[in-house]
């Protein structure tokens, strides 16, 4: 339930799809469409959309992704009021949409697309559909296509697909109370049943505006029985303008007897909502003539201990650059530079910054910079460049990637070698700041919140050892304020979430930690104490990560007891052994594949896949499931964990240097099946922004 806010198909990537014509509406669903039916069309690769949408005692929320560029993916929160038809309760209804376009648009032939509507949620808007796309006379889009389920409600026929078997003649029950309601893939529903065509046109007047028309063929028979929608008519009509930004508004008439709006916003993860740039200019590269000549350019010989030596010099400018300087040697006509980079998102910024100061810094016979990336003195990756380099290069159009060519990326040495400079350890950081918490989707209440403040506190007491805490104290939200007690069958390792919630000062965690380096391209951690804010216990972790490889492999075991629910020094009488074997694969086109296979906080055995896009910025988007051998039954509502999270870099909005993140996980509901004890600092996440693959995806920063 933490997070920290202000606000698979990668397998197929391989096969050579283009880029798409971008959409250029949503629909009512959130997804590239007229109004309430779908079109053939996708979304530029990599977008995301965000769309609210509202008619007659109906309001839709829609987060869709265009995870390739001829797929894309949608999660929907819908309200349905006085759905039981008596004004005492409303519907809140999560659904997930996928769309695969099979044919881009050409000259002589349209786009084909397939999709499925509700494949994962209760079934309300369950629906298939194929669906053919076209442009004509340059501004003119017509679309037609063909649905089952909710999509063939109105002068259906029989299946075409009926000559394959008479299963397909039928479609089994679904929506509420059927299969379905769980949160099941209802694989025997799909494109089963009678059929019914759909239709319709946008006319793209200019840029910005458009005109669309549609033929429906969703009859909406439980909302016109339950007297929340009228139909009087099978056509739809509606309006959008859209603005330099992303954003655009749209009106509708619909079914003859209502109108509707819609708000929506689409934007490329890509491209920062404020331009970089913003933070303070690199060191103006100094002539070798101006360097020799410098007072503090001192022998290194010299008497340290007068605060005037090369390594205090460093320390200082390093430090004007948001650097933190923990090592220095030096070793013929090389300079090895050991530093932890706090300010920069992007490592391969933070050693251009770090190449420049050494440039400026040390005596001119130095040709060669070894910089080496530590965190909380752990070294993890190496990067060597020539000297010369620097100024070469800077004004180059391509010196950037010109440089990364030239440059040598290693594995780090296995400890700080030379040891370090005076003052690096121990080292004492804090935090003292506001802290947000959500939770999504509670019947009674959909969205809750908790504001606070939050102290955390790091003690680096040598290489590799930590000391660390938090703190915190709520100061105004509702989130300790529901009454929902949990069912679940299986042990509350989760589900009693509020119990926790309804603490006033927490120590959400207080560890101690060791991280280090046993071999080359390995790591290692082991962490005891409070672990998070439900367990305290020890884990222990092992990762191989080769520096320049797509492939790591990790293992990681845990016993942990759960603690009491104010959050303070109490345990309760539950405890576990769990532990994982985990895979990590990085797929070309900055996809990110991980499968966590072992035993979770309930004693439940099994698997968790997730897949993530994560872009050179930093932005991430990605989403998640866990099957273990707890039944469907036995879970609950839901069936099995599932989710999507999102990560988005704080620079990525103010257009500043940062490291912060600001993440959230999207859980249609939080049972205990499936539940993973949270662990600070798991070697993969700590060590993947340090290795080759994100240095070289960022390395355009190097300059700056």
């Amino acid at each position: 339930m933490r997070t920290y806010v202000s606000l698979a198909a990668v397998i197929f990537g391989g096969l050579g799809w283009g880029t798409a014509v971008a959409a250029q509406n949503l629909s009512t669903y959130g997804t590239p469409g007229l109004i309430d039916m779908p079109t053939a069309e996708v979304l530029p690769d990599g977008s995301l959309a965000m769309t609210t949408s509202g008619f007659k005692n109906n309001n839709r929320n829609t987060l869709t992704f265009q995870m390739l560029p001829w797929v894309y993916g949608s999660f929907r929160y819908s309200y349905i009021r006085d759905y039981d038809g008596g004004g005492t309760r409303s519907r809140y209804d999560r659904s997930f949409d996928i769309h695969f376009q099979l044919r881009e648009e050409t000259k002589k032939g349209p786009a084909l697309a397939l999709g499925l509507r509700d494949f994962g949620g209760t079934g309300n808007y369950a629906g298939e559909y194929v669906v053919a796309s076209k442009t004509i006379a340059d501004n003119i889009v017509v679309t037609g296509g063909m649905g089952w389920g909710r999509l063939a409600g109105r002068n259906s026929f029989s299946n075409p697909l009926s000559i394959f078997g008479g299963r397909f003649e039928t479609r089994p029950g679904s929506g509420a109370g059927g299969i379905s309601e769980t949160g099941q893939l209802d694989f025997g529903n799909w494109f089963r049943g009678d059929v019914a065509l759909f239709g319709g046109m946008r006319w793209n007047v200019n840029d910005r505006l458009s005109l669309l028309a549609e033929y429906s063929s969703d009859t909406y028979d439980k909302e016109v029985d339950r007297g929340l929608v009228e139909q009087n008519s099978p056509f739809n009509f509606g309006i959008t303008y859209r603005f330099e930004n992303g954003a655009a508004l749209s009106g509708y008439y619909m079914y003859g007897s209502t109108l509707g709006a819609q708000l929506s916003y689409v934007f490329d993860p890509r491209r920062a909502v404020t331009p970089g740039g913003q933070g303070e200019a690199a060191p103006m590269l100094q002539g070798l003539d101006r360097v020799a000549l410098a007072s503090w350019n001192l022998p290194p010989d010299e008497d340290q201990s007068s605060g005037s030596s090369t390594d205090q010099v460093l320390k200082v400018r390093l430090q004007n650059q948001g650097l933190r300087l923990v090592g220095y040697t030096l070793d013929d006509t090389t300079a090895n530079v050991s530093i932890e980079n706090n300010h920069f998102g992007a490592n391969a910024q933070a050693l251009g910054r770090a190449a420049r100061v050494m440039a400026n810094t040390l005596n001119p016979q130095i040709d060669t910079f070894n910089i080496i990336l530590v965190r909380q003195g752990v070294p993890i990756t190496s990067v060597q460049t020539a000297r010369s380099d620097m100024t070469e290069l800077e004004t180059d159009y391509d010196g950037a990637w010109k440089s990364l060519a030239r440059a040598r990326i290693d594995d780090a040495p296995l400890s700080l070698q030379g040891g370090t400079v005076a003052d690096a350890f121990p080292h004492f950081g804090y935090r003292l700041g506001p802290y947000t918490r959500f939770s999504f989707f509670d019947p009674d209440q959909p969205f809750r919140y908790e504001l606070g403040v939050e102290l955390q506190a790091d003690y680096v007491v040598q290489p590799g050892l930590t000391l660390s805490t938090a703190l915190q104290t709520p100061v105004l939200g509702n989130l300790a304020d529901t009454t929902r007690v949990s069912n679940s069958e299986l042990h509350h390792v989760r589900s009693d979430w509020a119990l926790y919630a309804k603490s006033d000062y927490r120590i959400t965690t207080m560890t101690a930690e060791y991280l280090w380096r046993p071999r080359a391209d390995i790591f290692a951690r082991v962490t005891a104490g409070y672990l998070e804010e439900m367990y305290g216990g020890l884990s222990a972790e092992l990762l191989w990560f080769p520096v320049d490889g797509r492939l790591a492999l990790g293992g990681e075991i845990n016993y942990a007891k759960q603690r009491d629910f104010d959050m303070l020094f109490g345990f309760q009488d539950y405890d576990v052994l769990t532990g994982h074997a985990s895979v990590y694969y990085d797929f070309p086109g900055d996809y990110k594949a991980q499968v966590d296979v072992g035993r979770y906080l309930a004693g439940d055995v099994g698997a968790t896949f997730a897949l993530d896009r994560v872009f050179n910025n930093g932005f991430k988007v990605g989403a998640f499931f866990t099957l273990t051998d707890v039944s469907s039954e036995e879970f609950g509502e839901g069936s099995f964990d599932k989710g999507i999270r999102i990560e988005i870099p704080i620079s990525w909005m103010t257009g500043k240097p940062s490291r912060g993140t600001l993440k959230q996980v999207i859980r249609p509901v939080l049972r205990d099946g499936g539940a993973r004890l949270n662990v600070r600092n798991r070697l993969f996440e700590y060590t993947q922004n340090e290795r080759a693959d994100r240095l070289t995806g960022q390395w355009g920063r190097y300059f700056r």
